[in-house]
């Protein structure tokens, strides 16, 4: 049954498959580090990880990967059938990290379009050595060795219907659970694993290669193959993968059975005479009456007593199909297009006509912003995944930079299931890294005994966790180490010229400790690839304020420190409030606005170096005149004229006049084009509805140009 091998139609099944069954690999492993062993279950789950990627990977020809992971399926298979006590554990949890580290890069080559061309040479040795010693310390303990897990490199293969005397035919039907990812692939291992045995082998559906919509057949109406063998039941069964199937039939049949057999399998030329059609109905019905004959042979693997349920009959379960990213932002765009379109409709002049009868049209405009919204709030939940992914990530760098610093350190997630859009995720993964390391390699002690002395225990801990507050999301690194020195701060920041010569009392204890982030700034005298507070932590920072988030850093010094990144939930929509300086409108996020006021001549405060102050409550905050900042005529010129927006970041909080406000409305933000300058206190751009352009306000730029103008 030939048919044209076609891996670009698989490849991106194979690609997420396999990273979604590495990434629970790596959550077994780790969640097991610390035990003396892995169980029962998480040795059959490991066995199934690598027995999956092994067979995918080599209908795919990926040799390297192939050889790998089947060395390490090895080694899981004589622990599942012997259970040897003494397993070194650690080494074979570093042993299991370094075949998926191998593997998530040759799957990363794939990803960028590049050949997945590592040498595995060395591993495999590696693995052979371990299961030399593995297999050592079975005969050791008495324990009968099990058969070898064999494995035969992809070949082509035809095979050829040539019937003998002792020869066994079978009607073989699996049917897959309901959740079975790529089962088309799965029905290609289970004929690619019977290709040694089989006299002659056929089907259905036939295109499990050429066609991804074979899956869905499968699943619904199950793999059904005839064969021709000289092996026995037990020998077929122990050949085919049943980790994924919830019942796999074994029917023997009659020689004359199989022939007529064969037609449902589109092998025509091979069926003898046709039968009568009624006489062919009379046997099928008598078939299923009698079910499974004497010596029929059935495998469930699902609990007994509980018959198996028709694809047609199950109850109704989610249905879940994989996007393409691009086309995710393409619709996020399009979607902001309409909130765009929906205001300029809405806001359009010509609707301002003294007189004009609108009601019908504002009942159906209503309707529009209703759909609109949702339409919004249903492409951003699509959008949102949770940090479960990420968070594995930093458990991976603890263990790794704890064991080569030689540090025992555990690390407590809390809050992993907390959705962020997929853009900040994005965003954020490298930053976290690098707090998580820095905690690792510059927070926790170096010594345990200079734990112990001040009365902690010895193991450290770092705490990562992440919530969900009024519309931004807290991603938090503790930990319980030595803390910051705020005087070593201070006399670092005066070597490296990074601060003005001020007396450290001028300076708040979060300004001191914001000088970790400042371009060179590092308290470690030694520096190491691991050491970052400091080096590249003004990096950290650039990375969260490119998508509106921010940096607070809390330390108590021999107790530990806390790294928070406040980011937003979403970077496509805000909502805003849009106000007018001049002939220029603007629009703050509503995030950032604290209140809004009135005030007088006699709340100003004027210093002789021209800095201007507003006088709230007892209260002094930095004013800022947008008007004289950015050049912008026909203003306001007297305070009492215009209105004083309080606005928030970080803990600061600066004063701005306006002329007056327009409206609150959804801002689709847009980059500023990179053929205009660069303006501190600007973040971006949105269209109104009137078609105008309006600037977006960037408060931590503009609290950072008023420190530097001061």
């Amino acid at each position: 049954m030939a048919e044209e091998f076609n891996t670009e139609s698989m490849l991106d099944m194979f690609l997420y498959e396999s990273g979604q069954l590495l990434e629970k690999l790596e959550g077994i492993i780790l969640e097991k580090q610390d035990a003396d062993c892995f169980d029962d279950s998480d040795i059959n789950e490991i066995f199934r990880v690598m027995h999956t990627i092994k067979g995918s990977s080599g209908v795919l020809m990926y040799e390297n990967i192939t050889k790998v992971t089947h060395k390490l399926e090895d080694v899981f298979y004589y622990l599942r059938e012997s259970h040897p006590d003494d397993v070194p554990h650690m080494e074979l949890v570093e042993k299991v990290l370094a075949v998926s580290d191998f593997v998530t890069g040759e799957l990363d080559k794939l990803k960028n379009g590049d050949t997945p061309d590592g040498d595995e040479k060395q591993l495999v040795e590696d693995l052979d050595e371990f299961l030399g010693r593995l297999k050592g310390e079975i005969k050791k303990q008495g324990i009968e060795m099990p058969q070898a897990n064999r494995h035969v490199e992809p070949t082509q293969f035809y095979i050829t219907p040539v019937a003998g005397d002792d020869s066994h035919f079978y009607r073989i039907s699996i049917h897959y659970r309901s959740d079975t990812q790529m089962s088309n692939l799965r029905a290609y291992s289970a004929t690619y694993a019977l290709k040694e045995v089989a006299e002659d082998l056929l089907y259905t559906p036939d295109d499990i290669l050429s066609n991804e919509a074979s899956a869905d057949v499968i699943v619904a109406e199950g793999f059904h193959m005839l064969l021709q063998t000289k092996s026995s039941k037990e020998e077929v069964i122990a050949l085919i993968d049943s980790s994924e199937a919830e019942e796999i039939n074994f029917d023997e049949l009659t020689k004359e059975e199989y022939g007529n057999a064969l037609g449902e399998f589109g092998r025509e030329d091979a069926m003898p005479a046709p039968q009568p059609v009624e006489a062919a109905k009379t046997d099928d019905k008598e078939a299923k009456k009698e079910g499974p004959k004497p010596g029929d042979y059935v495998v469930k693997t699902k609990e007994a007593g509980k018959g198996k349920t028709l694809a047609k009959n199950q109850p109704k379960q989610q249905s879940i199909i994989s996007v393409n990213v691009e086309k995710m932002d393409a619709l996020m765009d399009l979607i902001g297009e309409l909130v765009i379109a929906e205001a300029v409709v809405l806001q359009n002049p010509d609707l301002k006509v003294p007189g004009l009868e609108l009601s019908n049209f504002q009942k159906a405009s209503g309707q529009l912003a209703k759909i609109t919204t949702e339409l919004q709030e249903v492409i951003m939940s699509m959008r949102m995944m949770p940090l479960t992914n990420v968070f594995q990530k930093m458990r991976r760098i603890v263990f790794d930079v704890s064991r080569k610093l030689g540090k025992d350190i555990e690390l407590e997630v809390i809050g992993e299931n907390t959705e962020v859009d997929k853009n900040i995720i994005e965003h954020i993964t490298d930053p976290l890294m690098h707090l998580v390391r820095n905690s690792v390699d510059h927070g926790i002690e170096e010594k345990a005994e200079d734990r112990t002395s001040i009365g902690k225990p010895a193991k450290g801990k770092i705490t990562l966790e992440a919530k969900n507050e009024g519309g931004k999301v807290y991603i938090s690194v503790k930990d319980d180490g030595k803390g910051l020195n705020k005087e070593k701060l201070y006399q670092k920041a005066l070597e490296k010229g990074v601060i003005e010569n001020k007396p450290m009392s001028e300076f708040s204890e979060k300004e001191i400790f914001r000088f970790i982030t400042l371009p060179g700034f590092s308290t470690k005298e030694e520096v190491t690839e691991y050491s970052g507070r400091g080096v590249g932590m003004d990096v950290v920072v650039k990375n969260i304020q490119s998508i509106s988030g921010r940096l607070d850093i809390s330390s108590v010094e021999f107790e530990g420190s806390e790294m928070t990144l406040v980011i937003p939930l979403t970077l496509a929509i805000i909502n805003g409030i849009v106000v007018q300086v001049g002939n220029s409108p603007f629009v703050i996020e509503t995030a950032s606005i604290k209140e809004f006021v009135r005030v007088g001549e006699d709340d100003l405060i004027q210093e002789p170096s021209g800095e201007e102050y507003i006088v709230l409550r007892g209260e002094c905050y930095p004013f800022i005149r947008l008007n004289e900042k950015y050049d912008l005529p026909d203003s306001v010129n007297k305070i009492e004229d215009g209105i004083i927006v309080v606005l928030e970041h970080e803990g600061s909080q600066v004063c701005v006049l306006i002329d007056k406000l327009l409206q609150e409305q959804e801002i689709v933000v847009k980059p500023i084009p990179p053929y205009v300058r660069k303006v501190k206190g600007l973040s971006g751009c949105t269209q109104l509805g009137d078609g105008s352009i309006a600037l977006i306000l960037d408060i931590a730029g503009l609290l950072m140009h008023d420190g530097e103008r001061r």
